[in-house]
C-alpha cells in the first residue's frame, strides 16, 4: 500500500524531484493535456479532474498520517488535478497551455483571494482543495480573457 500510496501522491514520483516539485507537476499535467486531448474531447478532463480529486484526498489523507507537516512538498497529485481543472473547457492549445500554467501557478504560489482559505481546511482535503480553488480561479480568468479578447 506505501508503494501506491506513494506513486499516485508524488504522481508518478514527481514529487520527489529536489526543486519546484509542485511547479514540474504542474508542468507535466499541462503537457499531457496537450498530448492526450482535443478540444473534442474537453469535457472529458473535469469528469478526470474530479475522479483525481477522490483518488488524491483519499490517498494524500494516508500520506499525511505518516507525515509531520500538514501539506508536504512532495504531494503534488493537488497540482495536477488543480492544472486540469484551470484547463478544462478552453481550446487544446499551445498558447492556452501557457497561459493556463502560469495562471495556476501564480494563484497556487500567491495562495490570492479564496485559496488561503481553503488551504487551511484540515488534512487532505486543504492540502487538495486550493489548488481545486487555483484552478477555478485560473479557469475563470481565462474565460474572461477570451470574453474581453473577442
Amino acid at each position: 500500500m506505501k508503494i501506491l500510496t506513494d506513486l499516485i501522491v508524488t504522481t508518478f514520483y514527481i514529487g520527489k524531484l529536489p526543486f519546484a516539485p509542485g511547479t514540474w507537476a504542474s508542468f507535466f499535467a499541462t503537457l499531457s493535456w496537450l498530448y492526450f486531448f482535443d478540444s473534442a474531447n474537453s469535457y472529458l478532463v473535469p469528469i478526470l479532474s474530479i475522479a483525481l480529486f477522490a483518488v488524491g484526498t483519499y490517498f494524500s489523507d494516508i500520506s499525511l498520517k505518516k507525515s509531520n507537516d500538514q501539506d508536504p512538498s512532495y504531494i503534488v497529485i493537488d497540482e495536477w488535478v488543480g492544472q486540469w481543472i484551470a484547463l478544462s473547457f478552453i481550446p487544446v492549445n499551445l498558447s492556452f497551455a501557457i497561459l493556463g500554467f502560469l495562471l495556476f501557478r501564480l494563484f497556487d504560489i500567491t495562495k490570492l483571494g479564496p485559496v488561503k482559505y481553503f488551504e487551511r481546511l484540515p488534512g487532505a482535503l486543504g492540502v487538495m482543495s486550493d489548488d481545486v480553488v487555483a484552478g477555478f480561479l485560473s479557469s475563470i480568468t481565462i474565460y474572461v480573457l477570451r470574453t474581453i479578447a473577442i
